[in-house]
């Protein structure tokens, strides 16, 4: 079957007109070919949204934005978006505008919320939300900040006019001798501090002696603390408390008149036998004194004895 050539015209500009559509579309960002879902949401402001913007789910590209057009006379806007991924979300999904980078401009975001009992449909409206920008964001914490630094500033004038009106010209004077004395008190500390400095490092090999001795005489007593340490320090003190246990044994007995010394200090007539006894030896050696002859005899020719006589009482004074 032979064509004719009107046909083939016709044919040639049906193809022609079919490749427009989908080339258009395509452009448009809508994919004929593809089993795509489309849906609506509303925003009274879309952020300078495009048509052809990524449409995004957990951040993964579902689908592109289709159409932008105004919804009434009151400004508002219908935007239309379609889902080329065979996924699932409810009608409570939220359709969010959100920035993708200062360059990148703003993309659709479903924020998914699953609900089997009411799955979203083909033509339905969900409900928008816009994202604050990063801009957006940093004009919002820097305003706080703004007003801090007005404030701070409107404070440190009143302050200095404050100051001003406070120094007068005595005041300044004052003030400037003040800084003076000030500048001779550092020369003075710069002075001082230069002697030291100079005093230190004449004497730096006596320093160094005397922290070598104070070296020496940490490790001396670190000795003496480790002596100390290996001291049985149990043993002595049971030592002692056998000792102390001894003495007290001891007082016990002469408290009780037990031994010698218990019955010289508890015996009262043993305590004036040795008194008298006492008395009468000191008795004796004063008349040997005085009378010396009468206890030692030396005599060549046999000399007779004297006969005793006792001591008078005016002689043992």
């Amino acid at each position: 079957m032979k064509l004719s050539r009107e046909l083939k015209t016709g044919i040639f500009a049906i193809v022609v007109i079919l490749l427009f559509i989908f080339g258009y579309s395509y452009l448009k960002g809508t994919n004929l070919l593809d089993n795509q879902r489309s849906y609506f949401v509303k925003y009274n402001n879309v952020e300078g949204l495009a048509i052809g913007a990524p449409v995004t789910i957990n951040g993964l590209q579902v689908g592109k934005v289709q159409g932008i057009d105004f919804l009434n006379g009151d400004g508002d806007l219908l935007v239309t978006f379609s889902v080329e991924k065979d996924f699932k979300f409810s009608r409570k999904s939220i359709v969010q505008i959100y920035s993708s980078g200062f360059i990148g401009g703003n993309n659709l975001g479903i924020l998914v919320k699953y609900d089997p009992k009411d799955i979203a449909q083909r033509g339905d409206t969900l409900q928008g939300d816009i994202q604050q920008g990063i801009l957006d964001q940093v004009t919002g914490k820097l305003a706080p900040l703004e007003a801090k630094i007005e404030s701070t500033l409107t404070s440190l004038d009143t302050l200095l006019i404050g100051v001003n009106e406070v120094l007068d010209k005595e005041s300044k004077a004052n003030l400037k001798r003040t800084i003076s004395n000030l500048s001779a008190t550092v020369a003075e500390f710069r002075g001082a501090s230069a002697s030291i400095n100079s005093l230190l490092r004449d004497n730096k090999e006596k320093l160094n002696n005397s922290i070598a001795n104070l070296d020496n005489t940490t490790a001396n007593f670190s000795k003496l603390s480790d002596s100390l340490a290996e001291i049985e320090v149990g043993k002595m003190v049971k030592e002692l408390e056998s000792t102390v246990s001894r003495f007290n044994g001891i007082a016990t007995q002469i408290e009780s008149g037990e031994g010698s010394v218990g019955k010289l200090l508890k015996d009262e007539e043993l305590y004036e036998n040795l008194t008298g006894a006492s008395l009468q030896i000191e008795k004796l050696l004063e008349d040997m004194r005085l009378n010396p002859k009468r206890y030692v005899h030396f005599s060549l020719f046999g000399k007779r004895q004297k006969p005793y006589e006792p001591p008078t009482e005016s002689q043992d004074e």
